[in-house]
């Protein structure tokens, strides 16, 4: 029986690290911020009720190809907001998926805007959307200087890929760490996308 349990643990270990590398190409780190008003459910997606969402900061800045791009002139739309990096397995892996769901919700009311962050050369990021077949557009923020601007404790620099729905409002909807099924992303988006618009009957 020892010898048993001593050849398990090496599997243990490997399926561990497999576990994280397709939840992401790093640890979210400590719990939630209470004061992000998220709560988290059993599949790891965090939700905020509509009164204790926190306001997105208008992001701004340029894609990497160097087009002008800001958060609020998405005002209006339900947006989906994907943290990635050229450099990040988990990145690869879940683009194609998130790519799928654009085309699925873009017609809908809901835009896709990536923030590219810890590329050090705007190319890189060009021949992922290119490899990937990424259409929606992409905030160039190699420094995560985009992402610090961000209601402490709703987002964390370190948790790449990580991707968040932002109401109509401009506020903080929904979040998840780590790469997800064209699936998760859509639950996500449909509550959301049902609320009613500001001013609607």
């Amino acid at each position: 029986m020892p010898g048993t349990a001593r050849s398990r643990a090496p599997l243990a270990a490997a399926a561990a690290t497999t576990a994280l590398l397709l939840a992401g190409c790093s640890s979210p780190g400590s719990a939630v911020d209470g004061r992000t008003g998220f709560v988290t459910g059993k599949d790891g997606v965090a939700t905020a009720a509509p009164d204790r969402r926190r306001d997105v900061p208008d992001l701004s800045g340029a894609t990497p190809e160097g087009v002008p791009v800001k958060l609020s002139d998405y005002r209006g739309k339900v947006v989906v907001l994907n943290l990635w990096g050229s450099w990040c397995t988990a990145c690869r892996t879940e683009a194609p998926g998130l790519q799928a769901v654009w085309e699925q919700y873009r017609d809908q009311g809901v835009q896709f805007l990536g923030i590219d962050t810890r590329d050090s050369d705007p190319a890189n990021a060009i021949a992922f959307e290119r490899n990937k077949g990424i259409t929606f557009p992409s905030l160039y923020d190699p420094d995560g200087s985009q992402i610090l601007r961000f209601p402490e404790g709703s987002l964390n620099l370190q948790a790449i890929p990580t991707t968040v729905v932002v109401d109509r409002e401009g506020r903080l909807a929904a979040r998840v760490f780590g790469a997800r099924e064209p699936g998760t992303v859509v639950s996500m988006i449909r509550p959301v996308l049902a609320e009613r618009a500001p001013g609607g009957s």
